[in-house]
């Protein structure tokens, strides 16, 4: 069964940045699912994998104004710290959640103060060149569920990932 339209897709990927660094390998965890052409995953990455079938391996580079745009020092902010959720202890680098008008958002503190943060809310991709090694794992049929909610669903049901 070919990638499509309205397909559940199980991968395997490991991503490098511009400079060969890694930053995911799902050799590490579990493969990823998700719904081909609904905006689960990087337009250019869904369009790579368009026509590929269960085994297929594809090789991807994308360039940040195809992948999360170039950052934009202007969406680094300086707000109060009880206005995050966090797990521990705040340090930089730490990803916290911020609500927002749009919503909850993930910011990178940048600096802690006594009572606020520097707080980076450009996407911690930004920026980079983004190389995809994938393993075309699986390719189902979405379920009218999966249809009805926009994403793919976890092996035992509704289990969202």
């Amino acid at each position: 069964m070919n990638i499509e339209k309205n397909r559940v897709v199980e991968i395997d990927y490991r991503l490098t940045d511009g400079d060969g660094e890694l930053i995911e390998d799902t050799a590490d965890s579990q493969p990823m699912h998700y719904l081909h052409g609904h905006g689960n995953i990087l337009a250019a990455l869904e369009r790579a994998l368009e026509g590929r079938a269960a085994g297929d391996s594809v090789e991807v580079s994308i360039p940040p104004e195809s992948g999360f745009g170039y950052r934009d020092e202007g969406r680094v902010q300086r707000i109060p710290i009880k206005h995050l959720r966090y797990d521990g202890r705040l340090v930089p680098g730490k990803v916290a959640t911020v609500n927002t008008r749009e919503g909850p958002r993930q910011v990178v503190v940048l600096k802690v103060g006594r009572f606020n943060v520097d707080a980076d809310f450009n996407h911690p991709f930004a920026g980079l060149t983004l190389n995809f090694a994938v393993n075309v794992v699986n390719v189902r049929e979405a379920s009218a569920e999966e249809l009805d909610h926009g994403h793919a669903h976890g092996p035992g049901g509704h289990e969202h990932r």
